[in-house]
């Protein structure tokens, strides 16, 4: 199911891309600032560290070596097996976000570096239908782990998601256990995982790959878990505890392992794969 479809705190949030050209309201802090302010801080509000969302490009430029990056496996496009109609046909969806994004699925992957270390970085892009995950994107990961495994070098998985996509149905829900078994044959090379959550991590994709890695780390505040608080409150029938979902709240309860501002993640990465590959 795409989650990112119930959830309307995920959808208000302001991304980079929304913003004017010089202008720019940060939606936790209210302040308004000169965009090129914020671009500069690598999409982070100055005023309060606010992480705004960034599209897959942006995202690659933060963690990969400058001209390091090269994208594989972008024939790979989806299909409608189950000819799935809600409001507008799924054909019709994938046809929006392709014209929206330039490109054909929510995952883009390819190989490069960081800080010199050679990784295969997998990066969700929330603008093409949610972030969500289906037949494409499951097998674009895989791919991108047997390259890693081929390579003898890691795994990054950046994740920005509402979780698995509803028009692929069962197809879309296979992909969590299909990435799964491919990074348990990457840890039986001892090969690295990280897995970077950002806002959002939600449904099926919270719930398989992106907290399997060895080491999960999470952009400060960032929306992550399952079903959305109210379907969570309406199940339990309790209240819940303020920002349970949030990257914080996580950390202090032993979830993920650290929280890590976007512009020192290069750094951060970097530095775990030189430990993890035991490398200088």
């Amino acid at each position: 199911m795409n989650f990112g479809n119930l959830f309307g705190s995920m959808k208000k949030q302001s991304t980079v891309e929304d913003a004017p050209s010089h202008w720019i309201k940060c939606p936790k802090c209210q302040a308004l600032m000169y965009y090129k302010e914020v671009e500069a801080k690598c999409n982070v509000c100055p005023k309060c560290n606010h992480h705004f969302r960034i599209n897959a490009d942006k995202r690659i430029a933060v963690l990969a070596d400058e001209g390091s990056f090269v994208e594989h496996d972008t024939s790979l496009a989806p299909v409608d097996p189950l000819k799935f109609v809600d409001k507008k046909s799924y054909k019709k969806r994938v046809e929006e976000s392709k014209s929206k994004t330039g490109r054909t699925s929510s995952v883009v992957s390819g190989s490069c570096t960081i800080l010199g270390q050679p990784a295969e970085l997998v990066v969700f892009d929330f603008s093409f239908m949610g972030g969500s995950l289906g037949s494409v994107e499951g097998e674009k990961i895989v791919r991108a782990v047997d390259r890693a495994i081929e390579k003898g070098c890691g795994v990054i998985i950046v994740s920005a998601s509402g979780g698995a996509r509803m028009q692929e149905s069962t197809y879309a829900l296979l992909q969590m256990s299909k990435t799964s078994a491919a990074l348990n044959r990457l840890q039986q090379k001892h090969l690295p995982f990280i897995s970077i959550l950002t806002d959002p991590t939600m449904g099926g994709v919270s719930a398989s790959f992106a907290m399997l890695g060895d080491i999960i780390i999470a952009e400060p505040d960032a929306l992550i878990g399952f079903a959305g608080q109210r379907v969570i409150k309406q199940t339990v029938g309790v209240d819940l505890p303020k920002g349970f979902q949030r990257a914080e709240f996580l950390l202090e309860h032993g979830l993920i392992d650290m929280i890590v501002d976007r512009s020192d993640m290069q750094q951060t990465v970097g530095d775990l794969m030189k430990f993890f590959l035991k490398t200088d």
